[in-house]
């Protein structure tokens, strides 16, 4: 599907309230992943939309553009899983990649977990006033069902880990979750992140190859799991970020 680039006139943030807003997010999702970034669509995959079963448990945050005219266009999305929405005996989607045994078996504490996945805005919208609805978008959602972690996958493009060594290796030596609240990377695909020893690079310039994702995500005081993941069909390498609702600032809320 063809996205035409063009000015924004009025961007706003809401949850998807129809199986068309879904499907508009699945086409937006389809373009960055697979058109963009060059992920390998599933077998027997919808050409078009990107979509699983998990979409059907989620919900949906969508920018919109708003037009001269008054048409709307989603721009971004983010899918949204909370842990009360999930079936019996079904896990989080980034279980595939992670052991979240640690998370998941915290007993006695106050709210629940969500998930966050799917993150993707179309490259003429890669703004911070994007990025900024976005997190109202979210922080509005925490809010109103009483979240306390939020976890989700974030990606570095490409699949060779020495094109990230700076980057992984400063986020598994200056960001890791303590024990306890700490994902492990599992499975044949997954690669130790401290690729390089500590001290043998500038952490100012490793900050600097993030993803402008991680790097959001680090700034509301996020922290990473251990070990990455290198999955080929989306052409990526796949850390797992964790945030305590209760650690980030009220200030960034606000902001």
């Amino acid at each position: 599907m063809h996205f035409s680039p063009i000015s924004p006139k009025k961007l706003s943030v809401r949850l998807a309230d129809s199986a068309a807003d879904i499907r508009s997010a699945q086409q937006l999702r389809w373009h960055v992943f697979y058109e963009e970034m060059g992920a390998e669509p599933p077998h027997g995959a919808q050409h078009g939309l990107d979509c699983d079963a998990y979409d059907a448990w989620c919900d949906h945050l969508l920018v919109l553009d708003e037009s001269a005219d008054g048409t709307q266009r989603i721009v971004g999305t983010y899918r949204l899983l909370r842990q009360d929405r999930l079936p019996q005996g079904q896990s989080f989607y980034s279980a595939q990649e992670f052991d979240l045994s640690d998370i998941m078996a915290e007993r006695g504490a106050s709210g629940q977990i969500l998930e966050l996945g799917r993150s993707c805005v179309l490259p003429a919208y890669r703004t911070s006033a994007t990025i900024a609805l976005l997190w109202r978008g979210i922080a509005d959602y925490i809010a109103a069902h009483n979240i306390r972690l939020m976890l989700g996958c974030a990606s570095f493009h490409g699949t060779d880990p020495m094109e990230h060594a700076l980057g992984l290796s400063y986020l598994a030596h200056k960001h890791m979750a303590p024990l306890g609240s700490r994902p492990r990377a599992i499975g044949a695909d997954a690669i130790n992140a401290d690729l390089l020893p500590i001290g043998s690079y500038e952490e100012r310039a490793a900050l600097m190859t993030l993803p402008p994702l991680v790097k959001g995500y680090l700034r509301t005081g996020a922290m990473i799991g251990e070990g990455a993941i290198i999955d080929r069909a989306f052409n990526t390498i796949d850390v797992c970020i964790v945030m305590l609702v209760e650690q980030i600032t009220r200030r960034y809320l606000a902001k």
